[in-house]
């Protein structure tokens, strides 16, 4: 099975009023690691990259042959789709001539008029090609590839004009953010949300920021147009956190418990088991 377009995926997710999990890939482990973790959950996945991740990894070209040679390896049977996370104008256009299945543009930092302009070119390109596309409106909190925002609420009118260019689903921000949450987070902007999902009259919405937000509150953004949830921070963290016990417990010294297959085990089954269960908390579980 090839990998396929997110639209697909996502408006069944909106449809079945669940959440497709974006979990970016930072490395040949993380991926092994995705893609082992849906299929034992018998769920859809967009695995993602942003722009910064695919240089550290080899290019855009070597995700894309990564991505689908481990597909096939592997045998994977659920769907899998490729995207371009906070993509630039550029990155957009080149992943979708490299095989991207899926692209995110992020104009939110230009002013309104010229990300719709651009928007508008993403879409007609990447549709010419049926590769699906996500905008994005207002800001996510944070720094994603050097862009910062203070996390800027959406204008659902604004959304609404974005919607109407025939993008496949739409980011907005919602007081979510990159990164940790701090302990003073207000938590998501449920009226903005109900404000965005009204205007733009059934098109999916995507949650940026997706690590660590309560599971009360996902499962509510899902119930109000929420179909797409990202999700980065949550995996290295338990990533890290597990391969540092594997260390202070002095195994990575033990035997050739340095061997990297050995010392990154632990971690990698710790973001098998994380994925696993948001793919659950998600409603994604078992829907492929």
């Amino acid at each position: 099975m090839v990998l396929v377009s997110a639209k697909e995926m996502v408006a069944k997710a909106h449809e079945g009023h669940y959440a497709i999990p974006a979990f970016n890939t930072n490395n040949l482990e993380w991926t092994k690691c995705i893609l082992a973790a849906v299929e034992k959950a018998k769920s859809p996945v967009i695995i993602q990259t942003s722009e910064s991740a695919a240089k550290y990894m080899g290019g855009y070209k070597m995700v894309v042959d990564m991505v689908r040679d481990l597909h096939d390896a592997m045998g994977i049977t659920v769907p899998v789709a490729l995207h371009l996370d906070h993509g630039s104008y550029e990155g957009a256009k080149a992943c979708i001539e490299v095989g991207y299945t899926s692209v995110m543009f992020d104009g939110s930092h230009f002013d309104f008029a010229e990300n719709v302009e651009k928007s508008k070119e993403i879409i007609a390109l990447a549709h010419s090609v049926g590769v699906s596309v996500e905008c994005e409106v207002g800001g996510i909190g944070g720094t994603e590839d050097g862009v910062t925002s203070n996390g800027e609420l959406a204008d659902p009118k604004e959304c609404a004009e974005i919607a109407a260019l025939g993008v496949d689903f739409l980011a907005a921000g919602i007081g979510n953010i990159h990164g940790k949450y701090p302990a003073n987070w207000a938590g998501l902007n449920f009226d903005r949300l109900n404000e965005i999902n009204e205007a733009v009259n059934g098109k999916p919405l995507v949650l940026h920021g997706g690590s660590g937000i309560p599971f009360e509150q996902t499962s509510k953004a899902i119930t109000m147009g929420v179909s797409k949830i990202n999700v980065n921070t949550e995996l290295q963290l338990v990533f890290a956190d597990a391969t540092r016990k594997y260390i202070e417990a002095g195994k990575d010294i033990e035997g050739k418990g340095y061997d990297p297959r050995k010392l990154l085990k632990p971690g990698c089954d710790a973001i098998i088991a994380k994925a696993v269960e948001l793919c659950e908390a998600f409603g994604s579980a078992n829907k492929a």
